[in-house]
């Protein structure tokens, strides 16, 4: 599959799979209602994502190596924290600047393999479209802790309006015609990377009694992502990945442990 391709038809399974749990939660009318009531934030928040968010990360992830993509793609956490500044008005501290050069520090360290040099032979584009689909994420949960959507209904609707814009994109950029194992990858994309991915994560957070235990959980992803790298994909993992991951995820970490220590004082 091209990236337009993965997309649309990732798109056409995200939406199958969430009307139909519209039907089944017996929402139907609920989900019309917030389209009348909040057509502007569902037509930005569904170009953020999964339009341009997942069509950049798509042509990320064709150019570079998983290993680099992904670790690259979790400092999303860092650009909320500077863009947080900027549109929600809240002040940056030192430890926000300390955790954010700890991380692209650890960047730097994936995307040349530990020798500078390796900038002129490394795909910079891949490593721009990586680290752009950080500020599209950022931005659009930014968008989301204003949106006064349900959930489920929100997401829904996103994926229903980006249905035909992906479906346009495809059509000037591609054609539909793609064999059943693009089928069968689509759709496990559009299950497990799209919808069920963050279905589990809203209820999981419903559920809680602890929203900072549960979130650190997320601190795990990059690690087992490895394993799937590794064992799925047949990516020989270096060295240098892992030492720039555990430069990222320290610099998560810090940040984190900073802000809990000054909102508990």
């Amino acid at each position: 599959l091209d990236t337009f391709q993965l997309l649309f038809y990732a798109c056409v399974t995200s939406v199958v799979l969430l009307l139909s749990i519209i039907i089944i939660q017996k929402k139907v009318l609920q989900l019309f209602a917030a389209m009348r009531r909040h057509w502007k934030i569902t037509m930005i928040a569904g170009f953020l994502n999964p339009c341009l968010y997942y069509l950049v990360l798509f042509e990320a992830y064709d150019r570079l190596p998983a290993q680099v993509a992904q670790p690259i793609n979790i400092t999303w956490a860092i650009t909320l924290t500077f863009m947080s500044i900027i549109f929600l008005k809240q002040k940056i501290t030192m430890a926000d600047i300390a955790g954010a050069l700890i991380c692209y520090g650890g960047v730097v360290i994936i995307a040349t393999q530990g020798d500078l040099s390796g900038f002129a032979s490394s795909d910079l584009i891949g490593v721009g479209l990586a680290l752009f689909s950080t500020i599209i994420w950022a931005g659009y949960w930014i968008l989301h802790i204003r949106d006064p959507r349900e959930p489920t209904i929100g997401m829904t609707l996103n994926f229903m309006v980006a249905l035909p814009i992906t479906a346009i994109v495809c059509a000037l950029f591609s054609d539909f015609s793609i064999p059943r194992e693009g089928i069968l990858g689509a759709i496990y994309t559009g299950l497990f990377e799209m919808s069920v991915a963050f279905l589990c994560w809203s209820m999981a957070l419903r559920l809680t009694d602890n929203t900072s235990r549960i979130s650190n959980l997320i601190f795990l992803i990059p690690f087992i992502s490895l394993v799937f790298i590794s064992q799925v994909l047949g990516e020989v993992i270096y060295s240098t990945t892992y030492i720039g991951l555990i430069f990222i995820i320290g610099g998560l970490v810090y940040q984190q442990w900073s802000h809990t220590t000054a909102n508990t004082n």
